[in-house]
């Protein structure tokens, strides 16, 4: 009897009864990415080309979606999305050449398929493309490796990002999904969210900078298309100078966020709300602390000049502030100083630079024992310019 049990026990399974493999579950919108800060060291990546969602077991030919009947477009265009899901290892050139290769037409296709606006997205594929774009372009970046801490960023060597044959498709088609006349913004904003915002504020941080020329367009026409987003732009963006300017001072975008930033400042209604005003002095100026201003210098200046441009009583606020941050011993930054003091006073009234004029003159004072000949050339020059003021 406990023969025949243990036989029961261990009888073999039907084939209604077999084991099936489990049915994975990793799919775009489950899929967790953090990107507040690089890839630090003992954290693993949160999306990995293990990790990332492989939709179909290989990558195969799909046919035109032109080339098929409206009725089956739908499902079309949702696996070739699935297929553009698929992350690729670019470090070794001689691999999937055939798969990247399928890839990247399928992305040609769908960029050029929203710019002519020739297929009618629902929600469902909007949804299923805003996934598949943040697969692709949310991800770690790697440390960083320029000399972001003073030496002119000229001189190093541009980092090329090795994705960046699919990446630079994947960023065209976001930016033509944007600006499309037929994208509902009612129903974009739901996935072009505070979340996604912030994210992709995160590369900015790029190396590369290509994805930071998109990144700048991109975020710029969202701004202007998505009114509920400004505020929260605005402020992501002052969290990031925050950050750069009292804790790193490694940030690659601060010269793209700053440009973005001046056709803001730009547009700016008056009388100037007062949270633009405190924007400009804990933001703005203090941007005039780091060491690498140098590489953003020149959009900041922009800004600064934007202000004073829109309101003159902010002059003697802003010459007061960059005299603050003024160098002692960089020669260098200070002939950046000089050229920019010199286009503020240009838009400076009387008044104001009376207000501001003694401790100017100190500082040019002080400069004039500089034996470094570009900041006495331009010395004399801005005196000679605050005397005819």
């Amino acid at each position: 009897m406990l023969n025949k049990i243990m036989k029961r026990g261990h009888r073999k399974p039907s084939k209604s009864e077999s084991i099936e493999p489990p049915i994975p579950t990793t799919s775009a919108s489950s899929v967790t990415v953090n990107h507040a800060s690089r890839l630090a060291s003992g954290t693993p990546p949160p999306v990995t080309l293990a990790t990332a969602p492989q939709y179909p077991a290989t990558v195969e030919v799909l046919p035109m979606l032109r080339d098929v009947p409206m009725s089956d477009r739908h499902n079309l265009f949702i696996r070739k999305l699935q297929i553009c899901c698929i992350l690729f290892n670019f470090s070794d050139t001689m691999r999937s050449i055939r798969e990247r290769e399928i890839k990247r037409q399928t992305l040609a296709e769908l960029v050029e398929l929203v710019q002519s606006g020739s297929c009618k997205m629902n929600e469902i594929m909007q949804e299923e493309l805003m996934k598949m774009i943040s697969v692709n372009i949310f991800r770690c970046l790697p440390p960083h490796e320029s000399g972001v801490d003073g030496g002119d960023p000229e001189d190093d060597e541009m980092f090329i990002e090795p994705s960046w044959p699919h990446l630079q498709l994947v960023y065209e088609l976001l930016l033509k999904y944007v600006v499309s006349l037929d994208t509902d913004t009612k129903i974009a904003k739901r996935y072009l969210d505070h979340s996604f915002v912030l994210k992709l504020l995160d590369l900015f941080d790029s190396e590369d900078m290509r994805e930071r020329e998109y990144l700048k367009t991109i975020l710029h026409r969202i701004y202007g298309r998505f009114m509920v987003h400004r505020p929260f732009i605005r402020n992501a963006i002052n969290n990031i100078f925050y950050r750069f300017i009292f804790e790193t001072e490694k940030y690659n975008g601060i010269g793209e966020l700053l440009e973005i930033l001046g056709s803001i400042i730009n547009g700016f209604a008056l009388p100037m709300k007062e949270e633009h005003k405190l924007f400009l002095v804990r933001a703005l100026i203090p941007l005039h602390k780091p060491k690498c201003i140098s590489s953003y210098h020149q959009q900041l200046s922009y800004c600064i000049i934007q202000f004073v441009e829109k309101d003159y009583r902010l002059a003697d606020t802003v010459i007061r502030g960059v005299l603050k941050y003024w160098p002692v011993t960089n020669c260098g930054k200070e002939v950046l100083f000089l050229g920019e003091l010199e286009e503020i006073l240009e838009v400076t009234q009387s008044a104001e630079f009376q207000r501001c004029m003694v401790p100017l003159f100190r500082q040019i004072k002080r400069s004039l024992n500089n034996s470094h000949f570009q900041v006495r050339e331009i010395l004399v020059l801005l005196v000679l310019f605050t005397i005819l003021l």
